[in-house]
């Protein structure tokens, strides 16, 4: 299984783009902070992570904004290079929250 559900902030956005196929493409970044548990330790996370958006979900990513939070729900794949990891986003929730975290 190859899913990943991330709060994160929209860091950076790209212009919009077209595929080969003539969907709408969305390049951008996302940053994450939070603390989490590890070995039983509190730990804080910070990581920032490339992002791309196929289709109608481009235009619900503009809409959130630079700067603006959400639940963003794909996968991962490699970049079209082969150096690197992209998140695919197939899904978001806005979120009101001014940052990043998680209470655990």
């Amino acid at each position: 299984m190859n899913q990943l559900v991330l709060q994160a902030q929209l860091l950076e956005l790209g212009l919009i783009r077209y595929t080969p196929a003539g969907q709408t493409a969305l390049d951008f970044s996302l940053k994450h902070e939070s603390q989490v548990q590890e070995a039983g330790r509190p730990r804080k996370v910070s990581m920032e992570i490339r992002a791309v958006a196929i289709g109608e979900i481009c235009k619900r990513i503009q809409a959130l904004g630079v700067g603006g939070n959400a639940l963003f729900t794909g996968f991962l794949s490699a970049m079209r290079n082969g150096r690197g990891t992209i998140f695919h986003i197939t899904a978001l929730t806005p979120s009101p929250t001014p940052h990043c975290s998680n209470p655990d």
